[in-house]
Formats: C-alpha cells, structure tokens, sequence
C-alpha cells in the first residue's frame, strides 16, 4: 500500500468537506435510553470476558454497562483504569498536535536531528511527521525485539526493550522505502516518535503528555503507570480465567502505555466531538481532518492519531488496541455526536467478536 502524509499543523489545506460543527444540547429520549442500554448490555455478554465496559456518549449523555464472567471486583468496573495498548496513539497524536499548535515544534523536524543532533540526517530523513502517519518505513517492531522479548512473552516483553535500545534501534535502522511514500502501521515508528518529541523539548513525553493533554481535559484518572490493585483493572490470558502482570510498555510508551477509565475515556472522546475553549480546541479540530489516503481509490483516510470510515451520514472516527490481557476500542462521530469506549479484560483470540461489536455499536448510532 502507497501513500503521502500532510504535515498536521496551521496552514494545512485538502480535503475538509466535513468540517467540524458542535453538536448541541440534543439529550436522548428515554425510549433512546432503554433501546441503547439493551444494546449495550448484549454487547457486554458477547465480550464474554471477565471484565467488561460498554460506555455510550451521544451529545454529552451518557450511558455506560458493565458485568463479566469474573466476580465483581472491590472497586465497581467503571472506576477501574484499563490499558489502552495501540489506542494510546491518539492521545500521542492530539500531543504533537497541540505542541505544533503552539509552536514549540513544527512537525517536520527529523527524527535523527532531535535524537542525535550531531548525527548525518541523509538526503531523505525521517521526520516527526512521518513517524505519527506510520509513513516512516520503519517496521512494526525492531528487527531484535523478538530474540529479547521471547523469555517473557507471556507476562512482559515489551518491558524487556528499554528505550535506550528502541532509540539505538533506530539510529542503526536503514528504511526500505523512502520515508513518506508508503504507509505500514509501526509501534515502533510511534515509540520512536515519544523519544524524539522528548529530545526536541527537552522534556520527556509522559510529563509532556500530563501537561498538555491529561490536566486541560481534567483527566484525572488517566496515566502511564499501573497503580495496584483498586486502581487497576487486571488483564486475562486467552482462556478468560489466567490473570496477567500490569502491562509494561518498556520503550513503547508512546506507543502504547496509556491507561485509564471508561468515564474519563468518554472525556477525552467528547472534547473531540465539542472541543473546550482554549488551550487544547485547535488541536482538537485538527485531529479530524485528513492527512493520509492509501489503498485502492484512496479509500484508507487516517488523521493525525486516528483511522477514519465513512458511514451513511458522515465520517466515524476509531482507534483499537491490545495488550497481553486487554483490549480497548474508542470512537467518534461528530454527525451524530456519538462516542464509544470499550474496555474489556481477555487477550485477544482468533474471530474475538469485541472489537467488531464496539465498532458496530458506533457505526449503527
């Protein structure tokens, strides 16, 4: 598959057709109410998982289910934090956003450059916006993260990749194709990505991620670290009964590290739906616009941090994500004002019906 990123920063000109208009105050009615609770609740049993979220927003009202095959824990589901996996790439993306937006970075500085100043960047280097379009060339993961990660393959093996060797991966990496003429999907690309934005600022991503995007939404319950029993929900092997350590993203952590809960999800889903004043609502807005088309006739669009699908009345955004003993699906359409995020404890299986039920449920509202 071929395809050229658009830098995602002020000036930015192609396709905006749906431009972005705030819903109102349009609540449900309690007929709504009843048929989307019934909704939810099945989709709950059909996770059939030991622990399940279903969290429902249309304009601002929400509607959230829960159960699992596992006891209910201490602490009620929806207070747990749950890990995001691959998802955690949106609120990477709407990061380098709003750090464009204010000018402390521009997006096209190279990867190299900001990693290893004194280093040859090369007639055709990676730059930052290559890297969060999966357009950088780099693989999915290190050609040396298997060999390291095989001893703890079923507990932690990203942890056992630290982020001095994702960054030295790197640096010794050679492209196969030039940077900005193919799209494949990268965790490493994306991890990479967190460590550049630390070496360009000077600051490290998780702070950086703290200041700009978790306390202007209020996201309160959001993080990057596991915080223990009560605080955490506990991940499951494929058999739904088999518990797994906290997930630990190692170097990836742009990549993959964010956890938190269902309601303060729907809070970070709603802000792209109405975007709050100042100073994140720029940044909001421009995680809906277009910046990559691939695929035949160009029908694969992806946003800055986000994949985008038509649908009948307009385009619903989504990102998934995995992890040993999670998944996690959130979405958005701003024709309807609908947001999904759904939260479930057991790794993924062959024909798992989660994610295509949670996609369902936002493409149908």
């Amino acid at each position: 598959m071929t395809g050229r990123a658009t830098p995602p920063w002020p000036g930015v000109t192609g396709d905006t057709a749906d431009a972005f208009v705030p819903y109102g105050d349009l609540p449900a009615t309690s007929r709504d109410d009843e048929a989307l609770g019934r909704r939810l609740e099945d989709a709950v049993d059909a996770a059939d998982a030991p622990d399940v979220v279903l969290a429902f927003s249309r304009h601002g009202h929400r509607t959230l289910r829960w159960g699992g095959t596992a006891p209910p824990p201490p602490v009620p589901r929806p207070e747990l934090r749950y890990e995001l996996g691959s998802a955690s790439k949106t609120f990477t993306g709407l990061l380098l956003a709003q750090l464009i937006r204010r000018g402390l970075l521009s997006g096209g500085e190279t990867a190299v450059g900001c990693l290893d100043p004194g280093r040859s960047t090369g007639p055709a280097p990676v730059t930052l916006a290559h890297l969060v379009t999966h357009t950088s060339g780099l693989p999915a993961l290190p050609g040396d993260f298997f060999p390291r990660a095989l001893p703890a393959w079923r507990t932690n093996p990203y942890a056992r990749y630290p982020a001095g060797r994702v960054i030295d991966a790197f640096l010794r990496h050679r492209p196969r194709h030039r940077p900005g003429t193919r799209w494949h999907y990268s965790n490493f690309g994306v991890a990479v990505l967190g460590h550049a934005i630390t070496g360009a600022t000077g600051t490290g991503w998780e702070e950086l991620l703290a200041g700009h995007v978790l306390r202007p939404l209020a996201l309160s319950d959001t993080g990057t670290r596991a915080l223990g029993p009560g605080a955490d929900a506990v991940g499951h092997r494929k058999d739904g009964r088999t518990p797994v350590p906290a997930f630990d993203a190692g170097g990836f952590r742009a990549a993959g590290a964010v956890r938190a809960t269902p309601r303060d999800l729907l809070t970070f889903l709603e802000a792209h739906l109405a975007p709050p004043p100042e100073p994140l609502a720029g940044a909001l807005l421009s995680m809906h616009t277009p910046v990559l088309r691939r695929g035949l006739d160009r029908r694969h669009v992806h946003t800055v941090g986000w994949f985008r699908h038509p649908t009948d009345s307009g385009p619903m955004y989504f990102h998934s994500g995995a992890t040993l003993g999670q998944q996690a699906f959130l979405g958005f359409r701003p024709d309807t004002g609908s947001a999904v995020a759904a939260l479930c404890t057991r790794r993924f299986r062959a024909h798992d019906p989660f994610v295509a039920t949670a996609y369902a449920l936002l493409a149908e509202q």
